[in-house]
């Protein structure tokens, strides 16, 4: 919602106050004008766990007859990241463009890069003996040309980056190494570059 809705909906909310009651919903509480804010009561809810997510998406798949694999609906999971509304729209958005719910169809709905793929060019500069950071490289490069944005690429490789079998000190290197990267990206580096750098530092840890 832009700065100017905001302002809309504060004079409509002032005006009906006496008989209409607003609920919002957010992600980020900071992007809400604090004239709206400080007329609501708030509530803060903290992310559901992927079990959660998973049995809801389960229920509505059967409720809605929708076929589905387990995969599909992992994917599901991987991409919501604990955000329930996000993995319900992108249930239906998967089923009315392909009638099914696989791995495949949910992350071209989502439009984002296989994690298997991610997880090969973090093995490749972080475990695999020897290491390899041209595969890692020409792997990304090849990703980077088939259209994926570097902010997209870049939030893949930290989620997967969380669930590798690696030591917590490097694993706390490796995370913060890719929050560095995002941050540059974010302010307006958005290149490959930037991502080839996150490369080579983690080849070198």
């Amino acid at each position: 919602m832009t700065t100017a809705a905001q302002q809309a909906m504060r004079r409509t909310m002032e005006v009906y106050s006496a008989s209409t009651r607003f609920a919002l919903a957010c992600n980020t509480s900071s992007k809400i004008a604090e004239a709206i804010q400080s007329r609501c009561a708030i509530l803060r809810f903290t992310r559901l766990t992927d079990a959660q997510v998973l049995l809801r998406l389960e229920q509505v798949c059967k409720a809605e007859s929708v076929e589905y694999n387990d995969s599909g609906l992992a994917a599901l999971v991987f991409t919501a990241e604990g955000d329930m509304r996000n993995a319900i729209n992108n249930l239906q958005s998967t089923f009315s463009g392909f009638n099914s719910v696989t791995e495949t169809t949910v992350l071209k709905v989502c439009d984002q890069p296989h994690p298997q793929i991610i997880k090969n060019i973090l093995q490749a500069v972080l475990i695999q003996e020897p290491r390899n950071l041209d595969t890692a490289l020409a792997t990304l490069q090849n990703l980077y040309q088939r259209g994926y944005a570097p902010v997209d690429l870049c939030a893949t490789i930290f989620k997967v980056a969380k669930t590798l079998d690696i030591p917590e000190p490097l694993k706390l290197d490796t995370l913060k190494q890719i929050g560095l990267t995002h941050m540059r990206i974010a302010d307006g580096a958005a290149s490959l570059l930037q991502l080839s750098a996150l490369l080579a530092s983690l080849y070198t840890m």
